[in-house]
């Protein structure tokens, strides 16, 4: 057998010990390596528990999906006891967040996927791979029916059944498009590393085409009208790269058509990045608006064709059509049509997502799972329990309840009702006897005491505070994360159970209810300018958040091969500029 080479074992080494490559992203990235390296140590630390005892028979658990949900449950799954098969079209996960940055070439679509297989084969939990397409769901036989997506003649044994002892739900979601007239047909979506790529040729394309001689002004003006519907992050995002990519660099490589030239934002609200601090929004607004991209604000789109759109005023109807190159549709998400059947079947007919308890299990399931794009959690209501909370609280079955009864009570509340908490925060009220107090009216707080009328008006606003958990990658890797945990501890919360008390019965939940933690969000405006709005209400715009957002993006990647492979891409930008190819 022939000897290696110097750079074969170089190369060997740093594939077999991927902790080496963590040298190379700490000396490229400072702060953001930094963060990373955190963050890969402390995966070390996860839970772990003994193999299982020889001839206990594993519980399956069927995974549907490898976006952020379906991945981060996988990569924090550590107990050997389940026989896990993952399902999805894709064997790959993708930092969707960086996905607008594909479209313009400011990182390489490759730079930001990272097989299924690398991420689960170092784990000591038996994990399957299959690339299918799960098309129906048996819930009653606890069944799931797949499909192959590979196109090559597999002699009718495409389609297979797979049986679960626990189902996870994670498949994401697809775009809105309202039912509008041709949007299907005719406009680009953001939400796969395909479309980002498709998006780059088409705008290459587009520049080619409008170069050619024999055009009319007209048409060259066409051709280059970019039009973005949907002011949120994406569609945000999206027009200030297309803006820089446009800006830095096409115009360099054709500058006849340098004035033909427009990007368009239509928006249906007020106003642009509604879910962001107004200071963000109104910077943002005017700096699209130096930039020269035409925000405008009000509009529906009711109708898309080949070479048109056509947009309502909304207030007064008034309507209108502009010529366009290309559309890029990006206003919200739908569920597919597996999770509208599914729903079908559990009874959720009028829901726009698969409803789950705070524990993420579908609603009326004790074995199906659901997090991420395609779920929503459907907090429980104070008022709906108010009788049995009264009931728990109330030891002595005196009829009234005192301060000290419920004070022995009121951890469970917070932690079964997390909107009981943020109503006191909002109220700016110490602990829930200043509550009853006001209730009570002036009366020492030691003295208080309610019967259950006055107890349900003291609590009637709380609910108030619920609100539905946003559609995005932070929120599904949080769930994930959980879920795994759940799962991790399973058979110790069977016996040793550490969840609040049940109102509703005796004893406590096996588990804590899932606590989303908001960690801040940010939102790329173009010429190396970021807004950033953090936890403490603290607002940050400029060059600054931008280094932080090359940061904290630099940690969240899902592997150190991903790490370089984007810092690398950056560097090539800043030095080289971004490629104009159409490949």
């Amino acid at each position: 057998m022939r000897g290696y080479t110097f750079y074969e074992r170089v190369s060997r080494a740093f594939h077999d010990y991927s902790s080496l490559s963590k040298l190379i992203v700490i000396s490229t990235v400072g702060g953001g390596s930094l963060i990373a390296y955190s963050e890969a140590n402390a995966s070390s630390d996860a839970y772990s528990v003994a193999p299982p005892e020889m001839g206990i028979k594993k519980k399956k658990v069927v995974v549907l999906g490898t976006g952020w949900a379906g991945t981060s449950f996988l990569k924090n799954l550590n107990n050997p006891s389940y026989d896990v098969q993952v399902i999805s079209p894709r064997n790959y996960f993708a930092f969707t967040p960086l996905l607008p940055s594909v479209t313009c070439g400011t990182v390489e679509a490759r730079s930001i996927v990272e097989p299924v297989r690398n991420i689960v084969r170092k784990k000591n939990v038996d994990i399957c791979f299959w690339e299918a397409e799960c098309f129906k769901i048996d819930a009653e036989n606890k069944k799931v029916y797949c499909r192959s997506s590979q196109n090559t003649n597999l002699n009718g044994k495409e389609e297979f059944c797979m049986d679960y002892d626990y189902l996870v739900i994670a498949m994401g979601a697809r775009a809105n498009t309202f039912n509008t007239p041709g949007v299907e047909e005719n406009c680009n979506f953001l939400k796969e590393v395909e479309d980002a790529q498709r998006i780059r040729r088409n705008v290459i394309e587009s520049f080619e085409k409008a170069s050619l001689p024999n055009l009319s002004d007209e048409e060259r003006k066409r051709i280059l009208h970019f039009v973005i519907v949907g002011g949120g992050p994406t569609g945000v995002e999206f027009a200030a790269e297309l803006h820089d990519f446009v800006d830095e660099d096409l115009f360099k490589l054709y500058p006849k058509v340098k004035d033909s030239v427009k990007i368009t934002l239509l928006e249906a609200a007020d106003h642009i990045l509604n879910m962001f601090d107004k200071r963000i929004t109104a910077f943002a607004e005017e700096k699209f608006s130096r930039d020269g991209i035409d925000v405008k604000l009000g509009s529906m789109v009711v109708k898309v064709t080949d070479k048109e759109i056509f947009t309502k005023v909304r207030g007064n109807g008034e309507t209108s059509s502009m010529p366009y190159g290309m559309v890029v549709w990006s206003t919200g998400i739908a569920p597919h049509a597996i999770i509208k059947d599914f729903m079908k079947q559990v009874g959720q007919t009028n829901r726009r997502a698969l409803a789950t308890d705070e524990w993420l299990r579908v609603e009326g399931s004790d074995s199906i799972y659901a997090l991420g794009d395609c779920a929503t959690v459907n907090q429980r209501r104070v008022m709906e329990d108010i009788a049995a909370i009264f009931s728990k609280a109330d030891k002595d079955n005196s009829g009234t309840l005192t301060v000290k009864e419920f004070q022995e009570v009121i951890k469970d509340i917070c932690e079964r009702y997390p909107q009981v908490e943020l109503y006191l925060k909002n109220k700016k009220m110490g602990d829930f006897g200043d509550l009853l107090k006001e209730a009570k009216g002036d009366v020492a707080q030691d003295a208080v005491e309610l019967n259950i009328e006055e107890f349900k008006k003291a609590l009637s606003e709380v609910d108030s505070q619920m609100k539905n958990l946003p559609a995005t990658a932070q929120v599904a890797a949080q769930q994930g994360k959980y879920l795994a945990k759940c799962f991790n501890r399973m058979e110790e919360a069977e016996k040793n159970p550490e969840g609040p008390l049940r109102f509703r019965g005796t004893g406590r939940h096996r588990f804590q209810p899932f606590r989303y933690q908001h960690l801040g969000q940010f939102a790329p405006l173009g010429g190396e300018q970021t807004a950033a709005q953090l936890p403490w209400d603290w607002v940050s715009i400029g060059r600054s958040s931008q280094w932080l957002w090359y940061s904290v993006y630099t940690s969240k990647l899902v592997s150190w091969r991903t790490r370089a492979l984007v810092v690398s891409d950056w560097t090539r930008r800043f030095i080289f500029g971004r490629d104009s190819s159409g490949i």
